[in-house]
């Protein structure tokens, strides 16, 4: 269903030219801060949380065949925390199969014991219990920050706290995107430890590259999001836009609550940055260019089928499958709006395109 009000593609002030650099970091810091902070009871958990959940339902159990690679990243946005929920996940889910299993080796051991108990007349104890100490191991998954613009600084702090956080020092241009962008990160992919088997490095080396384009889209005018868009086609394995709005009249609420959630937050954040909460509180420039940049960005926000409609006719459509949905971020307004492309490697009939909501 199309909404009610038209894209309209405004200017919002944190892209200009003309705002001062330093203001434009303390925004994408408020940015991040809004991604990464949860404000009950109006939320459950932080935006950033529930996008990882989002990707982690749609990709399942391929998940860490990827390399996420976050496009337009400023000051970090939601990508840190979106590396730590993913790869908390997975450890979990890895410790959780390697129980599963060591129980069902041990009951197996049980059994063997007691037959050949039974045959011998006397206890013995099967070899299978020297193998089950074996510590279980986790699959994980990279997360590289890159941006036009890139924020060297912030990166670096985040990326001290993860060995599978990166980041590419060089300007990153989303429309193309160089082929040999991810031997430019820093700290370097790391490679397999030594002790790890041959098939484990191979299996490393296939990962494949899967864009992340977190409240990033709707700064391109179609062209440009056209191009964007054919990038990812050809270069990647799978892509993600990701926004906290819409183009209606919740969206625009939520919006304005965005002020008096900085003032909440920020003194808590910000308090070893006395600039931060000058122009937070004192001088309230940072709250005001997060609420009107936000006005419009719901403005700018695509729908799916806008989204479908910039495809139409770029080739390398063959073999993708598309996804799309809505899940809430703040009550009662707010919402996470996600458009997924996964390529399947199969070529389907006609464009390979299919969209399910």
């Amino acid at each position: 269903m199309s909404p009610l009000i038209p894209r309209i593609h405004f200017y919002e002030i944190a892209d200009q030219s003309w705002f001062p650099a330093f203001l434009r970091e303390k925004v994408q810091a408020a940015l991040t801060l809004l991604w990464t902070t949860r404000f009950p009871p109006f939320q459950s958990l932080p935006p950033a949380s529930l996008v990882a959940r989002i990707l982690q339902s749609v990709l399942g159990r391929s998940i860490d065949e990827y390399i996420f690679v976050d496009f337009c990243s400023g000051a970090g946005g939601p990508t840190p925390k979106l590396e730590r929920e993913v790869n908390k996940a997975l450890a979990l889910e890895s410790i959780d199969k390697y129980h599963a299993k060591k129980q069902q080796q041990q009951k197996h051991s049980i059994r063997k014991d007691a037959t050949a108990s039974a045959a011998n007349g006397k206890p013995t104890r099967s070899n299978d219990d020297d193998n089950n100490d074996a510590d279980p191991s986790s699959s994980s998954v990279d997360f590289i920050l890159t941006d036009l613009f890139p924020h060297i600084p912030s990166w670096k702090r985040a990326c001290s706290t993860s060995a599978h956080l990166h980041y590419i020092p060089t300007p990153i241009n989303a429309c193309s995107t160089p082929s040999n962008m991810l031997s430019l990160t820093r700290p370097p992919l790391a490679s397999t430890p030594p002790s790890s088997s041959t098939s484990s490095k191979k299996s490393h080396q296939k990962k494949k590259p899967f864009h992340l384009f977190s409240l990033a889209f709707h700064h391109f005018p179609d062209p440009l999001a056209r191009l964007v868009l054919r990038d990812a086609l050809a270069s990647s394995a799978g892509f993600a836009v990701l926004e906290l709005q819409a183009r209606d009249p919740p969206s625009f609420l939520t919006m304005l609550l965005l002020a008096p959630a900085l003032w909440l937050a920020s003194w808590h954040r910000f308090r070893a940055d006395w600039t931060h909460l000058f122009f937070t509180y004192a001088v309230p420039l940072v709250p005001l260019v997060v609420v009107l940049d936000g006005l419009v960005s719901c403005l700018r926000t695509r729908t799916p089928e806008e989204i479908l409609a910039l495809m139409e006719g770029v080739e390398g459509m063959e073999g993708w499958r598309f996804e799309s949905g809505r899940e809430a971020h703040t009550w009662p307004t707010g919402e996470v709006c996600w458009f997924v492309g996964i390529k399947e490697g199969g070529t389907q009939e006609g464009s390979g395109a299919e969209r399910s909501t």
